[in-house]
């Protein structure tokens, strides 16, 4: 079997969307069951100079959808930074989910023969290859971010474990 970009990116993008919906979604189950607006999740932070987990959810958004149009050679969606509820970031997921899910298979594996030059602050960052994008940039920065909204569910009392980062459950056909 051929290596393919597209099922190594957005396969896993989806992958990543669906488990954040899900850790944010028993993040807001937990904060009704404890009696506490689940809003008080959003501004929670594991030190003073991280990002709170509202801006932890939409770079690991802004991750996939840029990531995939990059990929793709196509222009990456704007979504505004203005969620303020669980559901509000979990509709963000799904719009996100649903550009990622548009983006022709073909035009995203195509986009291995290419460089990408991704601006970053101050610098240029050069990537040979679009495998080397994701595989370097794209792919770390993703699970990063998904690393810091689960350690923040979970240091505010969310019971989440291993397999609640690593497995989303089953979406039914209706969410899908």
């Amino acid at each position: 079997m051929a290596f393919s970009l597209h099922k190594s990116s957005v396969g896993t993008f989806q992958h990543v969307l669906d488990v954040l919906e899900s850790l944010l979604r028993k993040g807001a189950a937990h904060a009704e069951a404890a009696g506490f607006p689940a809003g008080n999740l959003l501004t929670a932070r594991l030190a003073p100079d991280m990002f709170p987990l509202t801006r932890q959810v939409q770079i690991a958004c802004d991750l996939c959808k840029s990531g995939a149009a990059r990929l793709a050679a196509v222009e990456i969606p704007v979504h505004a930074d203005e969620e303020e509820s669980i559901d509000a970031l979990i509709e963000r997921i799904g719009r996100v989910r649903e550009f990622v899910r548009g983006i022709d298979a073909e035009a995203i594996d195509a986009g291995d023969a290419r460089s990408i030059q991704l601006k970053v602050r101050d610098r240029t960052l050069d990537f040979a290859s679009g495998s080397e994008f994701l595989n370097r940039w794209t792919l770390p920065n993703l699970y990063f971010h998904l690393s810091m909204a689960y350690a923040l569910l979970r240091h505010n009392g969310v019971p989440l474990g291993k397999i609640d980062f690593l497995q989303a459950p089953p979406r039914s056909p209706a969410s899908a």
